[in-house]
């Protein structure tokens, strides 16, 4: 099992737009994988304005864009956050610091977890 730590980026803090939302996962991905992360927790926000969570869907839309480009390993959508799954079990492997988040077994559809390189 590795140590590695969870980096977090809150991209909804300002309400952005999506673009702005994205901009914001690309540089915390960034930075993450050059501080040594095993994860970045994405704090998108579940669309509690009335909107749908436009942001959450593009900012999920964007990281399969980048695990199909080989760019991260995968993600977790943090309603699937639990060590009841498979992929968060796999991930616990990669980076042990996810064993300790908050988030863990609280289904919160408003973060979600890339699993870097």
């Amino acid at each position: 099992m590795s140590e590695r730590f969870v980096r977090e980026v809150n991209v909804k803090y300002d309400m952005p737009t999506s673009d702005t939302a994205i901009k914001r996962v690309t540089f915390g991905l960034r930075t993450a994988e050059a501080m040594g992360a095993g994860a970045l927790k994405i704090i998108h926000g579940y669309g509690s304005t009335g909107k749908g969570g436009k942001i959450r869907l593009e900012v999920r839309r964007y990281l399969d864009s980048q695990k199909k480009q080989g760019k991260i390993r995968g993600y977790i959508c943090g309603e699937d956050f639990s060590i009841f799954d498979t992929a968060t079990l796999e991930a616990f492997r990669h980076c042990g610091g996810l064993r300790s988040d908050a988030d863990l077994e609280r289904h919160n559809n408003g973060v979600t977890i890339a699993i870097l390189k």
